[in-house]
């Protein structure tokens, strides 16, 4: 009897044995597993994180560095950009929810701020300057918070020589500068399209004056400067650039249904000679803003461009009735667009 009850013992301690052995196994199943789905999560958090690197995240302060834009480590890099129509005309598309879906849906990495010195009320002309500068912190303070470049551009046009509001130019950009000196973001458009016959020995005086008035107080940002006949002779800049400053660069514009292979030799003869290039504007339609579309042409520059790592932004962010706008005429919403509410520009643009 009492063998039978040992035996009897001894087997129910072995059942008891292999059910805790059972179950400290499926515990350290169940903990591995765990495990290895949080190192999962963990490295998928942190390659998300790395991909969504803000552009000011990847690439720092901006130079000049040997005839190209290049970040904070030395690296070129070439800006996707957008260009506002003139915020006095259409201010409601400065704004964070704006600027985020170009940069989150178009991978727009730089907003251009077109404030006119003379048309639509102008800075120059009768404009409310106070609500003007206003509207510009506002656009650089979405673009600094979403990490985004920003250019303040002083967007002369019927003025055509750049010299005829200097002084009004270097008070406003004092103000800039010694607002955003400490801004890692910010880039300057001292004169968007010198015309009507302004030389670049005109142009390049103006341009000494406003460099000098910004490095007072902001000694490290980019500025882009103007060149003559619309921003188009680069070439003839880079037979006698700036000299003495540092991190300056020479915008040219150009629109697809205008300007084809004749103004890239432009392009071509300037880099050549090492001038730093910045497309300021350009669009798809012909130079008055409107007109048929050449998308093939269109085409064509984005790869020279991205060939010769040339920073580019497009013109321009609104629903006006004309072909160079991004939005249908008829979209009234301000961000997150469906595709049908794209003009045909805006839709080519959003897949370069």
């Amino acid at each position: 009897m009492n063998a039978e009850k040992n035996d009897y013992n001894n087997t129910k301690r072995t059942r008891h044995c292999r059910s805790a052995l059972i179950i400290c196994m499926f515990c350290l199943l169940a903990f591995s597993s765990v495990s290895l789905s949080m190192s999962v999560c963990a490295a998928s958090s942190i390659s998300t994180q790395q991909r969504k690197k803000t552009p000011l995240q990847k690439y720092g302060r901006l130079q000049v560095k040997n005839g190209h834009l290049v970040s904070s480590k030395g690296k070129t890099v070439t800006l996707k950009g957008v260009s506002t129509h003139g915020i006095n005309w259409f201010p409601e598309y400065v704004n964070k929810k704006t600027f985020k879906t170009l940069r989150d849906s178009w991978g727009v990495s730089c907003i251009r701020l077109a404030m006119y010195t003379q048309e639509y009320n102008g800075y120059c002309s009768g404009g409310d300057q106070k609500q003007l500068c206003e509207l510009v912190d506002k656009g650089v303070r979405a673009a600094t918070d979403l990490g985004m470049y920003v250019i303040i551009d002083w967007h002369i046009l019927s003025d055509g020589n750049p010299s005829m509001h200097q002084k009004e130019a270097k008070a406003f950009f004092k103000k800039m500068s010694v607002r955003y000196k400490k801004n890692r973001n910010v880039l300057y458009e001292i004169c968007n399209e010198p015309n009507s016959g302004t030389g670049w020995d005109e142009i390049r005086r103006y341009a000494k004056a406003i460099i000098k008035t910004i490095r007072k107080s902001d000694k490290d940002a980019v500025i882009l400067v103007g060149t003559p006949t619309w921003s188009q002779d680069v070439d003839i800049a880079a037979a006698n650039p700036l000299k003495g400053f540092s991190n300056i660069m020479y915008t040219f514009h150009f629109y697809a249904g205008t300007h084809g292979e004749s103004y890239r030799e432009k392009v071509k003869a300037a880099i050549g000679k090492g001038l730093p290039v910045f497309v300021t504007e350009f669009g798809i339609c012909d130079a008055s803003g409107n007109g048929a579309l050449n998308i093939e042409e269109g085409d064509e520059w984005i790869r020279f461009l991205k060939k010769n790592r040339i920073s580019f932004v497009c013109w321009n962010l609104s629903n006006k009735n004309e072909s160079s706008a991004l939005l249908k005429s008829s979209t009234t919403r301000l961000s997150s667009w469906k595709s049908r509410e794209l003009s045909r520009q805006g839709k080519w643009l959003k897949r370069q």
